[in-house]
This record gives structure tokens, C-alpha cells and sequence, in this order.
């Protein structure tokens, strides 16, 4: 007998090859040139999620797919032992309505004898929706048109959600599984999953499988109702097993090798011998006394030897059929292994259908071969109760469970998408707290506090020297020498030294943190050789001051978690001289208190004449901007122009911006270190997109539309969503499962659809800011356009900060908001190289040299 099958006894290699076969035929299936000729077809069924165990409701159920039909009513119910209730009613369907005339899903071919005329090829839910109509007694909200086999993953998906695999080996065979959305071609969109039908009966319909296919296959085919169709299946399926034995046995008698040549009637009758008996045969106690009985109905009057033979064939076949599914399953283990980028695959499949169920040795070699052909995955098999029923009430959860999802999360993510006469709006009150800021009388109450720098000039290039830099403006400042050359080549050389603040220097006494200030630059004078000579002296001082002269700052207000003490109030260069003399060990000259936005402005200038805008986005937010001296009341003189620090990050402190400002905003500020202050800031700079971003996530968490509705320590914790984490998961060319690795690194274990919803989070939060952003820019350019009395106004701005240079898609919907709310203006945005070390030189510079022009 060996022998006599020897072809269909198939070694591991050739299984091998079969499972690569069938991979390169699912690329085909996917692939939007290759599939009108590809015979796996790989159907997308628009299942973008397995259940996460939130589901609810009361779902009818129809499944059809056999000579009877069921209808069920599955009650699902949310609660800690996610229980499921079901009744159900059989129904026959006559013969003759098989045979007679028949959300969305087209019909594509009949199979399991079924030949209903006018159905093939039209929309099945139509038909139903009409028959229901026809009716009138009833309606029904038809949700989903469902696969049994992605009925079978879905049902296991609920009591385990590492399923993703469907599998069905009863009458049929057929698999599914979720597969990236971006490998579809035949489906929209990029990201996400979608469960994959794959159809692999008709694996081997182009003839791909002949190699392996015997004699008594062939037979089987051009007996059957579909002749060149569903080889695969035809091959290992229940539906044609008792068949294959029964010829087998036929030929095998023929030949005399079995019953001693007797042939009966009822041995050369199809359908005589089931798939039924081929599991009786092979049980393992009682499988012989079996065969006697069978062969004996069947009349041929069996030797014990017979039924030893008997059993044998049986078993080459069976196991046959189950080596050929682990050959294919195989085939799509190692395609979500790929998918997901890892060297171990732990997954779970939902497995249904009579043959794998009943036949007693078949489940058994089935893992076993499989665990051979794929030794890097972990599989757990799950028998899936009722697939096509419960199955069918899941995918319609699943669907119910996510629209309500998608409405409740577009409806909170709308109050961040701003329509163009929203960012106008902003736009129009920004200039009206520009000429607030401006105007003596109502500068007190302004906002918007539109602070003289007392840099009238932006750099001619005569200027040159060596001048020292100091830059403070967060944790970490630098102390900087420059080298400015003017001439034909024009130069500028930087050395510079960073020192650490400690918290509780940053929240002493201010003589703490200005002598702690002091000895790092003698520590640097030290360092660079030049501690002597009685240096100029740029202070980049990155906090609101009000400045009485350019070398004369006044401190308003402490931000950015300092909190030092005796320096509110105080000129920040008087109570560094006053260091400078507790030491006594070196003298400066401070010439210039410099707001590091002015210093952008001014580094950007140096290189490009029409520079005369600064802007930061980076942890903190603001922009300066030359006005005309007539405009700014605040100081004498009307002749000429001044750079104004705008300090608009306090835009909208007096609740102009509150008709904006959603739920999540109102919480950062609220748990901020200066609650109700800098609010514009507060909705675009990087200091605190991560932590609206974080406060949207729990929100949904809550609402169980993430993480399975587990909050995780980390996501508790404020600041932990930091704003490069935006911009590396913004970025295009990363794909979800990177995603997936830096929520994992903030502690978020996340599936694929959470990182769909990250994703677009992210997305919205940080449009958002570069809209308002832009919008702030657009009222500043037409105010210099019109301050001018230009038709068209060209201008530069120079732009530094982490967001506006890391971020993927920032500084392109930032400048496309400008463009649109200020058509008269041609703006062009220029990277600035260290506003705050060079620009203070540079200002210092321009400032040395005016007071030499003024004494001369």
C-alpha cells in the first residue's frame, strides 16, 4: 500500500516547498497587478479589528452555507465575564430553491452545490434588503457580510485576543488572518489591518500543485460539479476524503490487491463511503471492528487483513490532507511573522470544522507537521464554537463597536480642526492685542506686551570685534565667545561651554543663581585663555523683561519652572554686574540684554538683509519684529524703526482665545506651573503638545477606545509624552509597528489599531499648532506691509526651535496657513543658527558700534 500511494505520501521537503508556493501566491493575491490572474485570491473582508472585549448588544445572526440555514439572535454582553447568549433556529432550504432564482458583497461564484440563477455577481445584501422590503413586516439594519471563516477567528478573538488567524478544515477548507493594510492594493489606505479572506481551496487551479496531485485526485475532479476548480481543497477538505478512499479502494480491488478482486454495486457507488467512515476507521481502539462493519455494508466481504489495509489507506489519505493544511498555514505564520518584523510569532488560531473536530487522529498530526514546517511560532489552537452564528453577531459588534468609536472620537477631535475663518478670527484678535501692547494707554492691560528691544538696527556688516556671549533660558545655558570679522569675507567664529543649572539654584535665592552664573564664566575665561581685558557683553536672557535701555532689563516673570527669589523686578545686567563685583575677579562690559527671539531675528539678518521677523517654536513660543518708532509709544523718538518683542505667548491670557480652547487645553494650563498664563503658548509649543496629546489619550483610554481601556502607570505620569515622541511618530516614512515601539518604550503596550489612533492624535494636536502659529505670523506680516503702505510686502523670517526643525510636517502647514491668510505678503522662513549665542554677540556688535557712532 506504501507503494502503491507512494505519491501521496509527501516529504517535509516538498512541504517546504509547497508552503513557498503558497506564500508567492498570496503576494499575487495582494497585489493589484497580479491579482486578475491570481487563483488565491485573497479577498479583503473590510474586518479591520478583532474584538477587544468591549463589545455589546442584541445582533441577528443568518448563516447560510449548507442545505440548511440558521437564524440566531446573540445577545453580547459586556461585563467581567464577557458572556455570550444565543438562541438559534434551523431551517431547511428545499432543493428546488437552491436550484431556482436567487453591506455590500458581490456574489462571485456558487460552490457546495448550490446554483441559484441571478445571484452571481450581484450585491447579496441588495437581494436580502429587497426580500425584506418585500415582506414589509419587519426591517432589519443589515451590518455585515461575513465569511464563515472570519467568523470562525472573530468568535475565538473574543475569548482571546492574540487571534489572528481564521481556519476552517470541515466540508471546506478555507483560512483567513490579519494582514498590514498597507500590502492590500485592492483597499484604500496604508494603515491599519484588515482580515484577509484568502480562499485557498482554488490554490492550485493554475496548475501549480500537478506536481503532487494523483490520479485518483484527477478523478475526483472531473466527477465533481466544478471540474478545475478548488484543487486545494479537493485535495484535503471532508467534503471529497470518503471519496478519494472509496476510489482508492476501487482500483486497488481491481487490481486484486484488496477483498480478493470482489467489486460490489455499492462499492462503485459515490457518496457510499463518507469522510464519517474514514474517522470511524482510523479511532484507535475500535477502528478495525469499524472497518468490518463499513466494508461489510458496503458488501465485499472483508478478511482481517483487508481491514488492516483499509485502515492503512485511510490513514495515507487523512494524513496527506492534514500535512497539506500545515504546509499552507505555514505559508501564512511566516507571513505574519514577516509583517511584524519579529523572530518569534506568538499567535492564536480559530479553528472549526468537522474534520479537524471529529476525525481522532487528525488534529494531532496536523500540530505536529506544523510545528516541523514553522519551528519560530507559538501557536495555541482554539476551537471556535459556532463560527458562522456567533461569528457573524461578532464581526457585527466589532463594526458597531467601532462607528460609535469613530463618532465619539471625530467628535472630540473636531474642536482642534480650525476652518480657515476660525484661523482669520485668531488672525484679526492678534493685531488688535498687537496695538494694544503698543499704545501707552492701554499697554498696561494689554496681554500681548509688545516689549522694546532697543535694537534699532539690524546688522550692516561693517561690524567686528570679539565679544562675549552669555545664553540662559531653560536647565542648561552656555557661555560663548565670537569672533566677528567684517571685511570682504565676513566671518563669525564660535567657542562655547555649557553648564548645568541645578533645580535648587533654579529655585533659591537670585544672588545664588547670579553667582553660580558668574563663576562658570570665569571658569570659561578660564578655559578659553582670556581672562583680562574688560570684554563686551551679550546676555540672552529667554524671560519676559522690560526693557528700560538695550543694556537694562527688568524681569516680569519667572516661566519655564524657575522660580529664583529678589529678582522679579530687578534689572537681570545690573544684578549680574553686581556679581561680577562680589567676585572680583574679572570685569564686564554688559552692553546688551537680548531677548533670544530678537537674537534669531538678528543671526538670520547677518546673512539675509530682508530679515525682519524672528519667531521660536520650540519648548516655548514667541516673536519679535521691526516696527516703525512712530508705532511705539512706550519709548521717545518717532524716527526710524525697533525691533518689538512680542511676547505672544500670552496671547489670549484675558480669555480672548477661550472660544478655542478645548477640554484638554484647560487641563494642561490647569496643572501647569503658571496656571492661566501663556495660554497661545500652551496650545502650540512643545512644552506642552506631548501633554495635551497625553491628556486626549486617557481621556479615550477612558472611554475604551485604547489600550483595552487600561490606564498604565506611565500614562499617568505628566510630561512623560515629551514632543520629539510627536514628531518620530508623525513622521512618514514610519511605518505602524514603529509606532507600536516608542509607545512600547513609554510603557503602552499598544495594538495596531491604537496606533492608528495615536497616530492621528498627534496629527491633529500639532496641526492645530502650526495653524495658530501661522496665523500669529500672518497678523505680524501685515501689520509691516501695511505700517509700509505696500501693495505687496517681501520679508524673511528667521526661525529656530526643536518643533518648527524636527517636526515632520510643522514648518510646511505653518507656512501654507500664512500663505492663505495673508495673500499680499511673500514670506519667506529661514532656518536661524543660534539666535541666542551669536544673535546676542551680533546685537552686542550693533550695539558697540552705534555707541561709537553716536560718540563720534
Amino acid at each position: 500500500i506504501d507503494k502503491y500511494l507512494y505519491a501521496m505520501r509527501l516529504s517535509d521537503e516538498t512541504l517546504m516547498d509547497i508552503m513557498s508556493r503558497f506564500k508567492k501566491e498570496m503576494k499575487n493575491g495582494l497585489s493589484r497587478d497580479f491579482n486578475p490572474t491570481a487563483t488565491v485570491k485573497m479577498l479583503p473582508t473590510f474586518v479591520r479589528s478583532i474584538p477587544d472585549g468591549s463589545e455589546k448588544g442584541d445582533f441577528i445572526a443568518l448563516d447560510l452555507g449548507g442545505s440548511s440555514f440558521r437564524i440566531l439572535r446573540v445577545q453580547v454582553n459586556h461585563e467581567k465575564n464577557q458572556n455570550v447568549h444565543m438562541e438559534s433556529e434551523i431551517y431547511d432550504t428545499p432543493e428546488n430553491i437552491m436550484h431556482g432564482s436567487g453591506s455590500q458583497g458581490i456574489l462571485i461564484t456558487w460552490t457546495k452545490r448550490f446554483k441559484a440563477s441571478g445571484v452571481e455577481g450581484a450585491d447579496v445584501v441588495k437581494l436580502l434588503h429587497r426580500a425584506i422590503k418585500k415582506r414589509g413586516d419587519y426591517d432589519a439594519n443589515i451590518v455585515a457580510v461575513v465569511n464563515d471563516t472570519v467568523g470562525t477567528m472573530m468568535t475565538c478573538g473574543y475569548d482571546d485576543q492574540q487571534c489572528e488567524v481564521g481556519l476552517i478544515i470541515g466540508t471546506g477548507t478555507n483560512a483567513c488572518y490579519m494582514e498590514e493594510l498597507r500590502h492590500i492594493d485592492l483597499v484604500e489606505g496604508d494603515e491599519g489591518r484588515m482580515c484577509i479572506n484568502t480562499e485557498w481551496g482554488a490554490f492550485g487551479d493554475d496548475g501549480s500543485l500537478e506536481d503532487i496531485r494523483t490520479e485518483f485526485d484527477r478523478e475526483i475532479d472531473r466527477g465533481s460539479l466544478n471540474p478545475g476548480k478548488q484543487l486545494f481543497e479537493k485535495m484535503v477538505s471532508g467534503m471529497y476524503m470518503g471519496e478519494l478512499v472509496r476510489l482508492i479502494l476501487v482500483k486497488m480491488a481491481k487490481e486484486g490487491l484488496l477483498f480478493e478482486g470482489r467489486i460490489t454495486p455499492e462499492l462503485l457507488t459515490r457518496g457510499k463511503f463518507n469522510t464519517s467512515d474514514v474517522s470511524a476507521i482510523e479511532k484507535n481502539k475500535e477502528g478495525l471492528h469499524n472497518a468490518k462493519e463499513i466494508l461489510t455494508r458496503l458488501g465485499v466481504e472483508p478478511s482481517d487483513d483487508d481491514c488492516v489495509s483499509v485502515q492503512h489507506v485511510c490513514t495515507i489519505v487523512s494524513f496527506r490532507s492534514a500535512n497539506l493544511v500545515a504546509a499552507t498555514l505555514g505559508a501564512v505564520l511566516n507571513r505574519l511573522r514577516d509583517n511584524k518584523g519579529t523572530p518569534r510569532l506568538r499567535t492564536t488560531v480559530g479553528v472549526d470544522g468537522s474534520l479537524y473536530k471529529t476525525h481522532p487522529q487528525y488534529s494531532r498530526r496536523f500540530h505536529k507537521t506544523l510545528r516541523r514546517l514553522v519551528p519560530d511560532s507559538d501557536v495555541r489552537f482554539l476551537l471556535s464554537e459556532s463560527g458562522s452564528g456567533k461569528g457573524a453577531a461578532m464581526v457585527t459588534a466589532v463594526a458597531y463597536r467601532l462607528a460609535e468609536q469613530h463618532r465619539q472620537i471625530e467628535e472630540t477631535l473636531a474642536h482642534f480642526r480650525l476652518t480657515k475663518e476660525m484661523l482669520l478670527e485668531v488672525k484679526r484678535r492678534m493685531r488688535v492685542e498687537m496695538e494694544m501692547g503698543l499704545r501707552k494707554q492701554t499697554h498696561d492691560k494689554a496681554v500681548v506686551k509688545m516689549l522694546p528691544s532697543f535694537v534699532r538696527s539690524t546688522p550692516d556688516g561693517t561690524e567686528t570685534g570679539d565679544f562675549l556671549a552669555l545664553d540662559l533660558g531653560g536647565t542648561n545655558f552656555r557661555v560663548l565667545l565670537v569672533k566677528i570679522r567684517s571685511g570682504k569675507k565676513r566671518t563669525v567664529e564660535m567657542h562655547n561651554k555649557i553648564y548645568a543649572i541645578p533645580i535648587e539654584i533654579m529655585q533659591g535665592t537670585g544672588e545664588e543663581l547670579f553667582d553660580h552664573i558668574v563663576s562658570c564664566i570665569s571658569d570659561f575665561l578660564d578655559y578659553m585663555g582670556i581672562k583680562g581685558p574688560r570684554m563686551p557683553l551679550g546676555f540672552t536672557f529667554s524671560f519676559p523683561c522690560k526693557q528700560k535701555s538695550l543694556d537694562a532689563g527688568v524681569l516680569i516673570t519667572w516661566t519655564k519652572g524657575f522660580k529664583a527669589t529678589d529678582c522679579v523686578g530687578h534689572d537681570v545686567a545690573t544684578l549680574l554686574r553686581d556679581a561680577v563685583k562680589r567676585r572680583e575677579e574679572f570685569d564686564l562690559d554688559v552692553v546688551a540684554v537680548v531677548n533670544d527671539t530678537v537674537g534669531t531675528m538678528m543671526t538670520c539678518a547677518y546673512e539675509e538683509p530682508t530679515c525682519e521677523v524672528g519667531l521660536i517654536v520650540g519648548t516655548g513660543s514667541n516673536a519679535c519684529y521691526m516696527e516703525e518708532m512712530k508705532n511705539v509709544e512706550m519709548v521717545e523718538g518717532t524716527e526710524g524703526r525697533m525691533c518689538i518683542n512680542m511676547e505672544w505667548g500670552a496671547f489670549g491670557d484675558n480669555g480672548s482665545l477661550d472660544d478655542i480652547r478645548t477640554n484638554y487645553d484647560k487641563l494642561v494650563d490647569e496643572f501647569s506651573l503658571n496656571a492661566g498664563k501663556q495660554r497661545f503658548e500652551k496650545m502650540i509649543s512643545g512644552m506642552y503638545l506631548g501633554e495635551i496629546v497625553r491628556n486626549i489619550l486617557i481621556d479615550f483610554t477612558k472611554k475604551g477606545f485604547l489600550f483595552r481601556g487600561q490606564i498604565s502607570e506611565p500614562l499617568k505620569t505628566r510630561g512623560i509624552f515629551e514632543t520629539k515622541f510627536l514628531s518620530q511618530i508623525e513622521s512618514d516614512r514610519l511605518a505602524l509597528l514603529q509606532v507600536r515601539a516608542i509607545l512600547q518604550q513609554l510603557g503602552l503596550n499598544s495594538t495596531c489599531d491604537d496606533s492608528i489612533l495615536v497616530k492621528t492624535v498627534c496629527g491633529v494636536v500639532s496641526r492645530r499648532a502650526a495653524q495658530l502659529c501661522g496665523a500669529g505670523m500672518a497678523a505680524v506680516v501685515d501689520k509691516i506691509r501695511e505700517n509700509r503702505g505696500l501693495d505687496r510686502l517681501n520679508v524673511t523670517v528667521g526661525v529656530d526651535g526643536t518643533l518648527y526643525k524636527l517636526h515632520p510636517h510643522f514648518s510646511r502647514i505653518m507656512y501654507q496657513t500664512v500663505k492663505e491668510l495673508s495673500p499680499k505678503c511673500n514670506v519667506s522662513f529661514l532656518l536661524s543658527e543660534d539666535g541666542s549665542g551669536k544673535g546676542a554677540a551680533l546685537i552686542t556688535a550693533v550695539g558697540v558700534r552705534l555707541r561709537g557712532e553716536t560718540s563720534s
